[in-house]
């Protein structure tokens, strides 16, 4: 149990039916008249649906402890991405529906970050950026400019994203593994 008085972001909360909520922002208002507040946006751990939501300041909220680990993938067993811990060298399975948009950049040996609750694992999280390798592009055509530039490159991991057009199949390049766009070449 917290006060709405100590909340900070990032801290998560455990509200209406047990719902797991991350603090994206607060703000503490004291009006000329009336009680003092605290407006939050609220973001769900595991929708990631964003609401807004005013507390009356100094009321008790319930608080989720989340245990974020450092996990490197190991490898697939049917449906589930297999994480091992890299101090205990324990292996965990987790469910593709808790991988998400993330199994679209992961590959054997990439180090993730990776949430539990009580036992069960929330979400995974990847850095910002990766660099993978393209594994096949078509040759770019000089003058197709229909496209603004770009054309389809499968990765690696199988996942298809937009490429300038000079990329050619082999390169590695990084691509952010939030909105699936190509960020630049990486020279080895």
């Amino acid at each position: 149990m917290a006060s709405t008085n100590d909340l900070k972001n990032g801290m998560v909360l455990k509200l209406e039916g047990g719902q797991l909520w991350s603090v994206v922002e607060f703000q503490h208002v004291k009006p000329g008249k009336g009680p003092a507040f605290v407006r939050t946006k609220l973001k769900n751990v595991l929708s990631g649906k964003v609401v807004d939501k005013t507390f009356n300041a100094g009321v008790k909220v319930d608080t989720a402890t989340i245990d974020r680990r450092d996990m490197q993938f190991s490898y697939m067993d049917g449906d589930y991405f297999v994480f091992m811990d890299m101090e205990t060298y324990d292996q965990l399975h987790v469910d593709r529906k808790a991988v998400g948009d993330a199994a679209n950049f992961l590959i054997e040996g990439f180090t993730a970050s990776v949430a539990q609750h009580e036992g069960s694992v929330l979400y995974v999280e990847l850095p910002a950026a990766v660099v993978l390798t393209i594994q096949h592009t078509d040759p770019g055509v000089q003058g197709d400019r229909s496209t603004g530039g770009t054309k389809p490159a499968t990765l690696e991991t199988g996942h298809e994203i937009q490429v300038p057009l000079f990329i050619t199949t082999g390169e590695k390049i990084k691509v952010d593994t939030r909105s699936s766009d190509y960020l630049g070449r990486v020279n080895d």
